[in-house]
């Protein structure tokens, strides 16, 4: 037996002894495959062999700058790539314009890729943006590009000061859905044959410097940019200064648009509650970049957080909010629509129906700049007296800040600005975050940031000066061409008859109606206790 079976033990051994081998070399197969596929990948990269079928996605023909679809410079490059500094016109040469508008070497907000920020043709409602501005391209540029990313389609842009200078103006109106208007003569004898001036709502504005000038001035100019925008066939109409931004939270995405497109259609007016800037040191140059703390508004705290840390957000100042706190509301483009100063609309034909927004703000922000003291100072010749500056101002805060510019030394000044705007106690700051009374916002920041990146600002200033330059070529070819067929190029051809749009009469009514609504401050704490009294 012993013999029988002395042939299988052989024959199994041997089959064990393959086995094992077989498992080693399978083994070694699986432990070898996976480095020699990391060294590949790894040799491919190095290589630049690999593509990311994320960027591939993109597509690769040249963009134009957005906005500048019409530009024979935009067509040329795409709007990522930075716009040298030389390029810009005359009116950015100051080194505050070049550092706030320039672009960043790196894309660090690619969502404009591609972007056509034409956005007139991209549904519904149509949202239009007026103001009254004498500011720079360093602050309007960011202010128009931010609103353009939201959602509004036209801009209707009252421009005087430095806004009307040709270095300025000539950027803003070489930008698509933007109208300049020009502070005229024709313009203020248009408006001084408006129906305001013989009616009672505005009438306690009128005849007075300053900001109750600038008052009156924004409503005619409000008046005037309804009609402009009904011929534009806008749905939506909102009255904004260039230190403010919508907030449209509360909408499914970041849009005012969109936003607007959930209001019942039964709503003429929205109310968009303002947050101030709460700034944290005194050497803010770009206050949209570089502002994120905002005071919430009454309307969106709760009565006791409110009234129970009233007076650690006054600071000791005279109100809640350092200038007005009754925000700006939207209208919808309608029969007999009209202004009812800076802050609201009305109509001549009914009351209203108008809501206010929980979620949704405008972030206010005043006096985020140490200059802002001295800017207003400069603007406005009253006398830095107690009784002087009432004449004036219609805020107790802006009254004060006179003052204090007008007679204080550069110290003096710093340290009442230190004093009663920064925010430099950070127990105090956190106290207020954590209760409500404070609020961080980042999304106008980012977009903000991610248009400068992109060169936005610095290619529809370079945009403008290619123009510009094709336009006197134009201009001095069509003299030229003249001169040499012998006519008289000082006498126009055609004899220019007067506007009829100067007998027109905007709207009609004999009413009285209710006043206009002016800055107004929040409710304050002892207004609230003789109330529960």
């Amino acid at each position: 037996m012993a013999g029988i079976y002395a042939p299988l033990r052989a024959g199994g051994a041997a089959s064990t002894s393959a086995t094992t081998a077989f498992a080693i070399r399978i083994l070694l197969l699986l432990t070898l495959l996976p480095l020699l596929l990391a060294a590949f990948a790894f040799v491919l990269q190095w290589r630049g062999g690999l593509n990311d079928p994320a960027s591939s996605a993109w597509p690769t023909d040249r963009q134009s700058f957005p906005g500048m679809d019409n530009s024979p410079l935009g067509s040329s490059r795409s709007f990522f790539e930075t716009v040298p500094t030389h390029t810009s016109s005359s009116s950015s040469s100051s080194s505050d314009c070049s550092e706030i508008l320039k672009g960043g070497s790196s894309s660090s907000f690619p969502f404009f890729r591609g972007w056509n920020f034409d956005l007139e043709s991209e549904g519904s409602p149509k949202v239009c943006v007026t103001t009254s501005t004498s500011a720079g391209l360093q602050q309007i540029l960011p202010w128009l590009y931010y609103h353009k990313v939201i959602g509004v389609s036209r801009f209707f842009l009252f421009v005087e000061g430095e806004a009307a200078k040709p270095g300025v103006s000539s950027v803003l109106e070489s930008i698509r859905g933007v109208k300049v208007i020009y502070r005229t003569r024709e313009l203020e004898e248009k408006q001084a044959r408006s129906r305001i001036w013989n009616e009672t709502w505005l009438s306690g504005f009128f005849y007075k410097p300053c900001n109750y000038e600038l008052f009156v001035k924004q409503s005619l100019n409000m008046e005037m940019a309804i009609i402009l925008a009904r011929n534009a066939g806008m749905d939506w109409i909102i009255h904004l200064d260039t230190d403010e931004l919508i907030h449209p939270a509360g909408a499914q995405e970041y849009s005012l648009r969109k936003l607007l497109s959930e209001v019942p259609e039964n709503v003429d007016m929205v109310i968009f509650p303002n947050y101030e800037s709460s700034v944290e040191r005194d050497s803010i140059k770009d206050p949209f970049t570089e502002v994120s703390m905002f005071k919430k508004n009454y309307d969106h705290l709760p009565k006791d957080t409110y009234f129970g840390l009233y007076k650690e957000a006054t600071r000791n100042n005279p109100n809640y909010f350092l200038t007005y706190g009754n925000g700006k509301s939207a209208a919808r483009i309608q029969d007999h629509l009209r202004p009812n100063g800076a802050h609201r609309w009305h109509n001549y034909m009914k009351t209203p129906n108008e809501i206010k927004l929980e979620e949704a703000a405008i972030l206010h922000y005043t006096y985020t700049k140490f200059s802002d003291l001295t800017s207003r100072r400069d603007r406005c010749g009253c006398k830095p007296t107690k009784d002087d500056v009432k004449r004036c101002f219609i805020l107790e805060f802006d009254r004060l800040a006179f003052i204090v510019a007008s007679t204080g030394t550069e110290e003096e000044m710093h340290n009442w600005y230190n004093e009663h705007v920064v925010w430099t106690d950070k127990q105090t700051n956190l106290k207020l975050l954590r209760k409500g009374i404070l609020t961080r916002i980042y999304a106008p920041m980012s977009v903000i940031r991610g248009l400068r990146e992109s060169g936005v600002f610095t290619s529809a200033i370079a945009n403008a000066k290619q123009l510009s330059k094709e336009k006197s070529m134009v201009q001095n070819l069509s003299n030229s061409t003249i001169t040499n067929t012998g006519e008289d190029i000082t006498k126009p051809s055609v004899k220019v008859s007067e506007s009829q749009a100067t007998g027109r009469k905007i709207l009609e009514s004999t009413i009285v109606y209710e006043k206009a609504v002016p800055p107004m401050s929040q409710p304050a704490l002892f207004k609230d206790m003789l109330m529960r009294t």
